[in-house]
């Protein structure tokens, strides 16, 4: 664990031991050495003498991890560039983590390179990607060697800026954890090295993905995981009870985990989660993988279509005819398949560059179920061939009793051209926070009632388990993304369009068929609606009922 450490001149210091300022509330003795047999623990040493370039840790609260990585940096920090000095930026996720990580390389600097390093507080220049420049208050400690320590107060946007040893701290509870997991990448290219630490925040945060991955062996990551269990085999307790000057026996230790995961009370899974870094599905989620996957059903189709990017400067009868093949091709099979005696809804969630447009129309049946016919995905469409195609879908739904369209942002354009010609039957839903309390926990309902049947589908699955309790209620939360089989970015996309479809179905609301006109004359209401030529159009007849 030795290093060389610089015989360079040394820079000019802070004439006042500024540590003790910054080591807030912490135990840091005076005589502490950290080379001393028995002062880190095997999970700490285990951590600091892995030398890989991509390290993570999920950990169980206070394992003691943080301060091994800042023993760490300190030797590394204060060695030669020809020992493999280098510097070293810390992100946590709260400005008194940055406090107290400086506050221990301070105090390790003092023990191990016998020198008061330089503390002081200063503004990080981060440049956004809009090329503006913003000041983050930041925490330096600056060696001899001419390498320093920084602890960045809040989350930088340009992280590709930085050069050398990058630490995250409680990774899976930073604003966008994904953006600074992808931002860190770039540092490999130039020798740097970077350490994830984290407790985990749910089954579905990208840091859990990440360590999922790593086990997978689909990315170059060294795992040490630490549970609060580790840490007590490990000698935490003892630790404990030398700082509180306490005796420690094995009852007292049993007595003190005891009380430690007693005070989470019924919150189990919240204990699991933070002592033995065991991410909670329920932590967050609003549905379980296993009552999604409950309610999936082999056999329902899933018809996804993405367009090149020139496809939106093609002539404009191009496209219309190119939309219409598709059609003709991949949806009207299916559409020829509807029981025409069952009424029938849809949702849609749009997209147009980003995430995907979903199309889910859904059949009632007598027994109040709602079944999924199929699921249109839509990538990179064009709006007027989007429309087309929902038009092509609507229009040829038997016994159309309500459709709901995510009407925000760029999807006001298709849900008002919808309305237009549909009338009462379609709503344009503004996703508002009042709109979710009640109809998105409803849908969630709809799964433990087992009155929803969904494609078996494994991004359709990643949706649903998307969607979460954000400030009291159920949506899929705006920094959440996942990408999904095909490559493409996701954001819930079907599970908004199922939970529109649902409400939509829930609506009370009289049935259309939608025939063209030129067949309106030979509608026979003598002939049972199912045996009627197939719909298509705008003249409406009214159906009524529900069967």
């Amino acid at each position: 664990m030795k290093r060389a450490i610089s015989a360079e001149p040394v820079l000019p210091r802070a004439t006042k031991d500024l540590s003790d300022d910054f080591l807030r509330g912490s135990d840091f003795p005076e005589d502490l050495d950290p080379f001393a047999d028995g002062v880190l623990m095997k999970h700490q040493a285990e951590w600091v003498a892995d030398k890989s370039d991509l390290k993570i840790c999920p950990k169980g609260r206070r394992t003691g991890i943080t301060f091994a990585e800042a023993l760490d940096d300190t030797l590394i920090a204060a060695a030669a560039p020809s020992a493999g000095g280098d510097n070293v930026f810390y992100i946590g996720d709260t400005k008194d983590k940055g406090r107290e990580f400086i506050g221990y390389v301070a105090k390790f600097a003092k023990t191990v390179a016998k020198e008061l390093v330089e503390i002081g507080e200063f503004m990080f220049k981060d440049q956004l990607k809009d090329g503006t420049i913003r000041d983050i208050p930041a925490f330096r400690c600056v060696f001899a060697s001419g390498f320093r320590v920084e602890a960045l107060s809040s989350r930088p946007e340009n992280i590709r800026g930085l050069q050398g040893i990058v630490v995250i701290d409680e990774a899976a509870f930073h604003r966008n954890v994904r953006g600074v997991l992808d931002a860190v990448n770039a540092l490999l290219i130039w020798g740097g090295k970077i350490r994830v630490i984290s407790s985990h925040n749910g089954v579905l945060n990208p840091v859990n993905e990440l360590i999922k991955e790593a086990r997978a062996g689909k990315i170059p990551f060294s795992i040490h995981e630490v549970t609060f269990a580790d840490a007590i085999r490990n000698g935490l307790y003892k630790r404990v009870c030398t700082m509180r000057g306490k005796k420690w026996s094995p009852k007292a230790e049993q007595k003190w985990e005891a009380k430690i995961r007693g005070a989470y009370g019924v919150r189990v899974a919240a204990m699991r989660q933070e002592l033995d870094a065991i991410p909670a599905e329920q932590e967050g989620a609003a549905l379980t993988r296993v009552l999604i996957e409950r309610q999936m059903q082999d056999g329902i189709p899933i018809v996804r279509w993405a367009c090149s990017d020139d496809f939106k400067n093609w002539p404009e009868e191009s496209r219309t005819a190119e939309t219409k093949k598709w059609c003709e091709e991949n949806l009207k099979p299916l559409l020829d398949k509807l029981d025409h005696r069952r009424q029938h809804v849809f949702g849609e969630d749009f997209g147009r560059k980003g995430d995907a447009t979903a199309i889910v129309p859904m059949e009632i049946g007598q027994d109040l179920v709602r079944r999924t016919c199929f699921v249109v995905e839509l990538h990179n469409v064009p709006f007027d061939q989007q429309r087309e195609i929902l038009f092509y879908v609507v229009d040829r739904l038997p016994r159309l009793s309500g459709g709901a369209l995510d009407a925000r942002g760029n999807g006001a354009y298709l849900a008002e051209k919808a309305s237009q010609r549909y009338g009462a039957t379609v709503v344009e839903v503004q996703l508002s926070e009042a709109w979710y309390k009640l109809e998105m926990t409803a849908y969630v309902m709809a799964f433990s009632d087992q009155t929803v049947i969904l494609p078996k589908d494994a991004d359709i699955l990643a949706d649903h388990q998307a969607l979460a309790y954000v400030n009291g209620y159920i949506k899929v939360p705006d920094d959440h993304r996942t990408k999904g089989a095909d490559g493409f970015d996701r954001h819930g996309d079907t599970a908004i369009a199922g939970a529109l479809a649902y409400f939509a179905s829930r609506a009370d609301l009289e049935s259309f068929d939608y025939v063209p006109a030129s067949q309106a004359d030979q509608f026979n209401d003598n002939v049972p609606m199912f045996e009627q030529p197939a719909s298509g159009g705008l003249i409406p007849r009214i159906s009524g009922g529900l069967f």
